[in-house]
């Protein structure tokens, strides 16, 4: 499994990548405009520290007007992969690039049907937002696993990008059923290290390291 952050700050990104697990980047506009800085500058900061695939995100609904800026976009860096959202726009926009060799990643989606159409336009990545799904107790998991079953029983290349994480739950349920990405914020990314127990470990082997020491240092 590959792990995304879902962010626009740079610093959180260094910070990720710098514990070597990091795959890449997904942002939106929401996350964009919450830096206050130039779009293209950070898409292209967070390119240089990355190396790996990073989501920029239309802004535009038209099919030819997603056309035209998934053009631009892809043309900043190779890392680029142009996010439009699961409406028929976005699915004609992602045909005619995808045909073109720019990768998309089809956002938005909260269905398998809407995730067939997405496979069907030839996405790189289609993201189910399972969150946003529980928010209105809808099983949000499901839909990822029934999403997988799908891609696995016609081959598609389509991968899953498992969006709108929580908690470290929904990594490992992720994982579990095989879906190909998992995309996060920060913190629960830093929370898959936490359990008592492993602290409690390191606490006691330092302080049994630390007698002996003291002992051969008498």
């Amino acid at each position: 499994m590959e792990f995304f952050i879902d962010t626009a700050n740079v610093d959180e990104i260094r910070r990720a990548a710098a514990w070597g697990v990091l795959d890449g980047v997904t942002t939106n506009p929401s996350l964009v405009a919450k830096e206050g800085r130039d779009f293209k500058q950070v898409i292209l900061e967070i390119c240089d520290i990355v190396k790996g695939p990073v989501s920029a995100e239309c802004v535009t609904v038209t099919a030819d007007e997603m056309i035209a800026e998934g053009r631009e976009l892809a043309s900043w860096s190779p890392y680029i992969v142009v996010k439009v959202p699961l409406i028929p726009a976005g699915i004609a926009a992602c045909k005619v690039l995808s045909q073109e060799g720019i990768r998309c990643n089809v956002t938005l989606c909260f269905s398998p049907a809407q995730a067939l159409l997405a496979c069907k336009a030839g996405a790189a990545y289609v993201s189910p937002f399972v969150g946003r799904l529980e928010d209105r107790n809808e099983e949000g998991m499901r839909v990822v696993e029934d999403i997988v079953q799908i891609i696995d029983n016609y081959g598609y290349g389509t991968k899953v990008i498992v969006a709108s994480i929580r908690d470290t739950l929904h990594v490992t349920q992720a994982a579990l059923m095989g879906a190909h990405v998992a995309t996060m914020p920060f913190a629960v990314l830093q929370k898959m290290f936490d359990h008592p127990l492993t602290q409690i470990g390191l606490d006691a082997f330092l302080a049994d390291w630390k007698k002996l020491q003291d002992k051969q240092g008498q």
